[in-house]
């Protein structure tokens, strides 16, 4: 693998956790492996491996972009991975504030409802 394939997991895994990473490699099969590589090389390994900005911007600034362009199934995951970027419960709501006026509020209506729901989850487990 490159290295920024290596950079990228490392940087995944940071973010994600482990028990994630780990779950989605055992699902990988020979089909999707492309894609993983792809996303770990380029999302993880080229974005967010970035100092351009903090893990805690670039966490708040994913979740807009999620909620704004209603791509709802990674926001569960993305609000779980606050717990290792920094962004807190306000930055959340603010970056879903923005989405309401920039985007629409019926698509930072339901951001807020999965970030709800999955903090409620998050704190259950602790």
């Amino acid at each position: 693998m490159s290295d920024r394939y290596d950079q990228g997991m490392a940087v995944r895994r940071s973010v994600l956790g482990d028990a994630h990473v780990d779950r989605a490699e055992a699902d990988k099969t020979a089909f999707d492996a492309p894609f993983q590589t792809l996303i770990t090389e380029g999302a993880w390994g080229t974005v967010w491996a970035s100092d351009g900005i903090s893990p805690r911007d670039r966490s708040m600034v994913t979740l807009a972009l999620l909620a704004a362009t209603g791509n709802f199934d990674e926001i569960p995951m993305h609000i779980r991975a606050t717990a290792r970027t920094g962004a807190s419960k306000v930055d959340v709501l603010e970056a879903f504030q923005h989405v309401a006026i920039y985007a629409g509020v019926p698509r930072a209506n339901r951001a807020l409802k999965l970030a709800r729901q999955t903090y409620a989850e998050m704190e259950a487990q602790t």
